[in-house]
């Protein structure tokens, strides 16, 4: 490895507690892997770098030489290494992410949940029937907003509630995602079971064509067009008005208000689909992506943008 790569890559371990070098950026991660990192990163850490290693097949290949480790993407914490992809879910699971993580987690603060009259019958009766001496209504929400309800015993990394009488306790993870939940139990002619509403679950990405995104242009609606191609790629061709995601910006982005109508585009429409993705699991509502992206709008809208 060149001395200048060794010194640059030494350089951007140190320059955050918490670095991750991945394929894509923080709002538009572009692969599988590197997202996932993202999304467990997120529920813990509000700021930390990602270096892009797409940008640079000698920080791509440095990286791995220098970690002895094969993949991308890696994760970094306070200039050590901890691993990849496995090794970072593994230690989310087993509940030592966050340890690891130290002063860099933010703290959660215990959501606010409503369970009404009816659930609480059903939890009282399954609670004398079923749990054990202290157990607790434990709920789970995955990335994916997939809730699960049981009865066990807290953890020393859980977050309680007291709602309605009843004990809940959530692990991080799930507590930033169970702001304003509402637990029910429900009976019909269709039959009886829980019924939970959380207005944190994410809204669908609407793909929309590049001549009804293009009405709304010409119309003045407020959308914000955001690009999640690479800086070399905008140079070839660019939409304007639009924004290039980076790391400079993610932050601002993310903090905008979560009815703002983003729509995203790439170079065929794949890449912006996981960035789009991305930001309707942050909260936001009104996601759209480009379909065909930028060569579609090209071929479509403004035959000047070049095709490549």
């Amino acid at each position: 490895m060149q001395d200048a790569i060794r010194d640059e890559l030494t350089r951007l371990i140190g320059s955050d507690q918490v670095v991750l070098f991945m394929k894509g950026r923080r709002g538009a991660p572009q692969c599988g892997f590197s997202a996932t990192v993202v999304e467990i990163l997120d529920r813990y850490v509000p700021e930390y770098t990602t270096v892009d290693v797409l940008a640079s097949p000698e920080i791509r290949e440095g990286i791995k030489e220098l970690s002895d480790w094969p993949t991308i993407p890696q994760l970094y914490v306070r200039g050590e290494f901890v691993g990849g992809c496995d090794i970072v879910r593994q230690m989310d699971d087993d509940g030592e992410l966050v340890a690891t993580l130290g002063e860099a987690v933010a703290e959660i603060p215990p959501p606010k949940v409503t369970i009404t009259d009816a659930a609480v019958e059903v939890f009282r009766k399954a609670a004398k029937t079923e749990g054990g001496y202290d157990d607790d209504l434990r709920v789970i929400i995955d990335g994916s907003f997939r809730h699960d309800l049981s009865l066990g015993p807290s953890e020393a990394r859980d977050i309680a509630v007291i709602s309605n009488g009843i004990k809940l306790v959530f692990d991080p993870a799930s507590a930033r995602r169970a702001e304003g939940l509402v637990i029910d139990y429900v009976r019909g002619a269709q039959g009886e079971g829980f019924k939970i509403d959380n207005p944190n679950a994410p809204a669908v990405v609407h793909q929309s064509l590049p001549k009804e995104v293009k009405g709304w242009l010409d119309a003045g609606e407020p959308v914000r067009m955001l690009d999640v191609r690479t800086e070399q790629e905008r140079a070839t061709a660019n939409i304007e008005p639009s924004t290039l995601i980076d790391s400079s910006n993610i932050r601002e982005l993310l903090a905008l208000p979560k009815d703002t109508k983003l729509v995203f585009f790439c170079h065929h429409g794949m890449r912006s689909y996981q960035a789009a993705q991305h930001f309707c699991q942050q909260g936001f509502r009104n996601v759209h992506n480009l379909v065909g992206g930028i060569d579609a709008w090209s071929e479509e809208i403004d035959h000047s943008i070049p095709r490549y």
